[in-house]
């Protein structure tokens, strides 16, 4: 019995408490600048907010995705370029690639894990789930991983739980991180 199981047992108050990833931070130099790179993806600007010259959060989420990037002024003591692998799944790693190519992004080729032999060029040869990778950069360095995930792990998500509107949890968020932001640069 793990330590977790043995302390539920124990006090059976203690019961986890969902959570979901919602925003990532990235460093960045310069906010205009990453605005226009993450927005030529084609990902969905959802907030570009400034207070008091001090403060900026601009905030993308990738197509499909629960989980957001935010970025800007005040956010973090976080060099730039010091965000690394950070991962996108995708289903299929050559059109992922290809789509970023097309948006102009200089993107590494693909490879797999081939075992004892380490990195092997090209994607895994039978496209096993969780074994094809392409990375790229954003202008500051920030390095971003692409994976290849054609079948999910057993329990690794519940694709029937849709219990929050991210939208609004979204807005909410926002609303709350630049009012107590905004205190914090007062």
């Amino acid at each position: 019995m793990s330590t977790t199981q043995a302390l539920r047992a124990a006090d059976p108050k203690a019961q986890s408490v969902g959570m979901k990833l919602e925003v990532i931070t990235i460093p960045v130099s310069d906010a205009d600048r990453a605005k226009r790179f993450y927005g030529s993806l084609g990902w969905r600007l959802d907030a570009d907010i400034t207070k008091a010259n001090a403060f900026r959060i601009v905030q993308f989420t990738p197509r499909e995705s629960a989980c957001s990037i935010q970025f800007g002024t005040g956010l973090t003591s976080a060099k730039p370029g010091s965000a690394q692998r950070v991962y996108l799944v995708v289903a299929d790693i050559e059109a992922a690639r290809a789509d970023l190519i097309a948006h102009g992004v200089d993107v590494g080729d693909v490879f797999h894990l081939g075992g004892p032999e380490g990195r092997q060029s090209g994607p895994d040869p039978a496209h096993a789930s969780y074994a094809s990778y392409a990375s790229f950069d954003d202008p500051d360095g920030n390095g971003w991983v692409l994976q290849e995930v054609t079948a999910r792990l057993t329990g690794h998500i519940d694709p029937g739980d849709t219990s929050f509107t991210p939208e609004l949890t979204n807005a909410v968020g926002l609303a709350e991180a630049a009012a107590a932001s905004a205190k914090v640069v007062a």
